[in-house]
């Protein structure tokens, strides 16, 4: 057989060729090989029947323009060996697993021997294992979300250290205990803070908040703490009732404790420690019962070696912290909070939206500073663009999408726009179709075109 001289090592030489191709074709293992030049020269039974391509249609071709990334290429490129790699191989849509080792005559590469098998139902099945393990842990976590208040249900979750957290604050939130809630801006300190109070014997009460960074240092005394007839120009007749006293039985939320000015922190020392308030202007002593929650994305403990945080109050409010962890440090919760914003984006409609494996991969990837409020805020904006039943990395925000995402003009080919828009159309249905393993009816509803369009753009890019 012609094909069968290209075979060039001293051993197979000296073999009685028919007996050595005998022993080849009887391998259930798929074998190529290929020569210096990465031309097919010889592929067995079993490469036919796994690649669904007949020996004659592969022989004489070059995997380099079959196959561009193939492992074999690298090991004849390279001369050194392959073992158990998978090799994803898009022309025949198969995941592979096998070895491939170069062939050595005069102590250069001649080609490379590549012995592998289809391990496609093996990566199927796999994956499906991996959903039913995720089912599974999504159910223990059901689960153990039973053993949390109903008033805690709202927090979407895996990562352990918020579960901690959320046990922690469902059982001091039972007690009258100050509490201090850290953490950066968007983690949900205000969530949580709601959360407690719901879990309170004070729930049926009063929830007063208050952000202290927003209102300015002059008026925050009197918003506090009201004022009396005439305390001061501008004052209203009649004075005014404080956020203490609107609190009275229930619950008042210091936000943003942390950019309090210096001088109000003592008066806020006094409430905790006496539990009483006199109103701006006024001499009569209000005594208090409320409880106190107090929530600051600051480093408190830095702000008292600077002298700009009251030591004795840190103590006063620090008598239960709940910490909780930035998105960054508890990206095993991204998906789990993302499809529930999602749901809760498209409450009022009837679709169902899914997240692309890229965008899950992008989402990841990102290092959200602005925490769930970003992810929330991100996701909304993806929502809104996109143009089928599944968000894909053009409908994220181009600040959060990695560089290798991103289109880089300077290395295109032709600047004509109308080509590079065929080339991505193309691009993108060719995809699609291996995706969904040319399910097109699958593939029509993720590219979010008509079915008619689908099949004229199939026409157009010669894809039947």
């Amino acid at each position: 057989m012609e094909k069968h001289k290209a075979i060039t090592t001293k051993t197979i030489q000296n073999w009685d060729k028919e007996f050595l191709f005998d022993i080849l074709e009887n391998i259930s293992d798929a074998v190529m090989i290929n020569d210096a030049d990465t031309t097919i020269v010889y592929v067995n039974h079993a490469y036919e029947v796994i690649l669904g391509t007949p020996a004659e249609k592969a022989v004489g071709k070059r995997l380099r323009d079959i196959e561009p990334d193939a492992i074999a290429i690298k090991v004849i490129e390279t001369g050194k060996p392959s073992h158990n790699i998978v090799d994803y191989l898009r022309t025949v849509n198969i995941h592979a697993v096998g070895m491939s080792f170069p062939i050595y005559k005069n102590d250069a590469v001649s080609g490379a021997v590549s012995i592998f098998n289809d391990v496609s139902e093996i990566d199927k099945l796999t994956k499906e294992l991996q959903r039913t393990r995720e089912i599974n842990k999504y159910f223990q976590q059901e689960l153990e979300k039973k053993h949390l208040p109903q008033s805690f249900s709202e927090y979407i979750y895996s990562n352990n250290n918020i579960k901690d957290m959320l046990f922690l604050a469902s059982k001091v939130a039972k007690t009258d205990a100050t509490v201090l809630i850290r953490g950066e801006s968007g983690v949900g300190k205000e969530v949580l803070a709601r959360a407690v109070y719901k879990e309170s014997k004070r729930n049926k009460m009063p929830f007063i908040k208050v952000n202290c960074a927003s209102i300015p240092e002059n008026l925050l005394e009197s918003e506090l703490f009201g004022y009396e007839d005439g305390a001061f120009t501008g004052a209203k007749r009649g004075g005014k009732i404080g956020k203490f006293e609107l609190a009275q039985g229930g619950t008042i939320f210091l936000d943003e404790i942390g950019d309090m000015a210096f001088s109000m922190q003592a008066k806020i020392l006094r409430v905790l420690q006496e539990r009483e308030i006199e109103r701006v202007g006024g001499t009569k002593t209000i005594a208090l019962d409320v409880r106190v929650i107090a929530a600051t994305n600051k480093n408190l403990e830095e702000m008292i070696e600077q002298g700009t945080f009251r030591s004795d109050l840190y103590y006063r409010l620090n008598v239960v912290p709940l910490n909780i962890s930035p998105l960054r440090e508890r990206k095993d919760d991204i998906i789990l909070l993302s499809r529930s914003l999602l749901e809760r984006l498209n409450k009022n409609s009837e679709e169902k939206v899914s997240l692309s494996s890229d965008v899950i991969k992008v989402l990841q990837k990102y290092n959200w500073p602005g925490n769930i409020r970003e992810l929330q805020n991100v996701l909304e904006h993806a929502n809104i663009i996109r143009t089928g039943n599944q968000v894909e990395v053009k409908d994220l925000p181009k600040y959060i999408v990695p560089k290798e995402h991103k289109l880089d003009v300077k290395h295109l080919e032709t600047f004509n726009l109308k080509s590079n828009i065929e080339m991505m159309e193309k691009e993108l249905i060719r995809e699609s179709l291996l995706r969904n393993h040319n399910n097109k009816s699958r593939a029509i509803n993720e590219l979010g075109i008509s079915r008619r369009t689908f099949y004229e753009k199939l026409s157009k890019y010669g894809f039947e």
